[in-house]
């Protein structure tokens, strides 16, 4: 029998958020509120390494993805996070998946992670925020990390960050399984995200 899997926090009654960007997203990473199991990605537009426009329906039509949140190539946590999924990039593939990983960053900022880091798999940027926003994930910040966004987006990131999330896709965008913790530092275990793709399976 599949199991399906979710680890998300308990979320408070009342939701403080701020107006960015005439859109309201909340203020701290605890009070996210993202699309559940079950639920269906909305389709969005990202760009590539190349800059060029491509829709998640695109990239989900011919197998199942896993799609990768992280903050951003300045991050130590996400490179820690993006070196350990290069190390198990394989056995991802072989079980007939594939990984796009997401972040704010642009085009430029991208293949300077790929070049640092020699990623095997696919970098794509959502540096205005809008899937972040659309599932759910998105928050606001403030002082100099807006200004460290603002440059790494290329100018168009609104003052926001995406919660480190990981979801995994059927081909019709249908979530399966989802990992969505506010603590940065936490991330999904290589070892744990297998298993779970296994059960899948």
């Amino acid at each position: 029998m599949k199991v399906r899997i979710t680890l998300l926090l308990l979320f408070p009654l009342f939701i403080r958020v701020v107006q960015v960007n005439a859109q309201q997203v909340p203020a701290v990473a605890t009070d996210i509120s993202p699309l559940l199991i079950g639920e269906k990605i909305p389709d969005q537009t990202l760009k590539s390494i190349s800059d060029a426009a491509v829709s998640l329906s695109t990239l989900f039509k011919d197998k199942p993805s896993v799609l990768i949140f992280y903050r951003g190539g300045w991050c130590p946590f996400c490179n820690t996070q993006l070196a350990d999924l290069q190390t198990i990039e394989k056995d991802i593939l072989n079980l007939g998946y594939q990984i796009v990983a997401i972040s704010p960053d642009s085009p430029e900022s991208l293949r300077a992670s790929i070049d640092k880091h020699k990623l095997n798999y696919r970098l794509y940027s959502d540096a205005s925020m809008a899937l972040a926003q659309s599932l759910g994930i998105a928050f606001a910040v403030s002082g100099g990390m807006t200004e460290r966004l603002k440059t790494s987006s290329g100018g168009l990131n609104p003052g926001m960050l995406p919660v480190p999330s990981v979801f995994v896709v059927n081909t019709e965008g249908e979530i399966l399984f989802e990992y969505i913790n506010p603590d940065y530092k936490k991330r999904i275990k290589g070892s744990l995200l297998l298993a779970v793709l296994k059960e899948l399976k």
